[in-house]
């Protein structure tokens, strides 16, 4: 299989930190499965839109199904589907709850669980999650419990998966941000979000897509969760 042109599944793919991975990858050649609510066709022949809320079990089946069809081989997945929703702790409403555990860990669930059994049998493959720094450095400025315990979730997830597969050719990390420069945040909170990082400024996706990229080529790194936040989780 070395020869072929490796396939990569990326969740979340139609904006901010998703879409630049979308582009990343295919610079490295690899054939891309894309997916978003919102994600419209692309014009790339290695590049298959699998629009549906990654929530969904369904979607996630249609998803791992489009990969082997077009492609026949899922060599990386990214989990960059996510929501985060800053309120106090006793502000949050049931609503907030089922939609964030839903999307940050239902949809890693669903997806993960599928292209894992498909790894085992290539006996190859990596598996990505993007979480949060906040899960390792709280800050009294960004509440955010649920974020907190979903992406802490995903970290530990993380952790277990990558020992359980250690021996079978699949690696498993994470990439925690601090805050990204994407159409999440308003350009009016930007001097804002920048002062939350000892460096002195918003992230950019460029940087995560390199964490991201640098771990897909780091075939002795597993179970880390590497932190690209400025600096954020070493303290203030």
């Amino acid at each position: 299989m070395g020869a072929e042109q490796k396939v990569v599944i990326i969740t979340g793919a139609s904006q901010g930190i998703g879409a630049e991975l979308v582009k990343g990858y295919r610079d490295r050649n690899y054939r891309v499965v894309a997916n978003s609510r919102s994600i419209k066709p692309s014009s790339d022949p290695d590049v298959v839109a699998v629009a549906g809320d990654i929530a969904d079990p369904r979607t996630a089946e249609r998803i791992v199904a489009q990969a082997l069809e077009r492609f026949g081989r899922i060599d990386t997945l990214v989990n960059n589907a996510g929501i985060f929703v800053a309120k106090p702790f006793t502000s949050y409403t049931d609503e907030d709850y089922a939609s964030i555990v839903a999307i940050n860990l239902g949809s890693f669930f669903h997806v993960t669980r599928r292209v894992a059994a498909e790894m085992l049998k290539q006996g190859s493959g990596h598996i990505v999650q993007i979480t949060t720094s906040l899960v390792d450095h709280a800050n009294s400025s960004v509440p955010s419990v649920l974020a907190s315990l979903t992406k802490g979730g995903l970290n530990a997830a993380t952790k277990s998966l990558a020992i359980e597969y250690a021996t079978k050719g699949i690696r498993v990390n994470a990439v925690a941000p601090g805050v990204i420069k994407t159409p999440m945040h308003g350009a009016e909170t930007h001097d804002f979000l920048a002062k939350l990082h000892p460096v002195g400024r918003m992230g950019e996706t460029k940087d995560i897509v390199d964490a991201v990229l640098f771990l897909e080529s780091a075939g002795f790194v597993t179970g880390e969760i590497l932190h690209v936040d400025g600096g954020q989780s070493a303290g203030h």
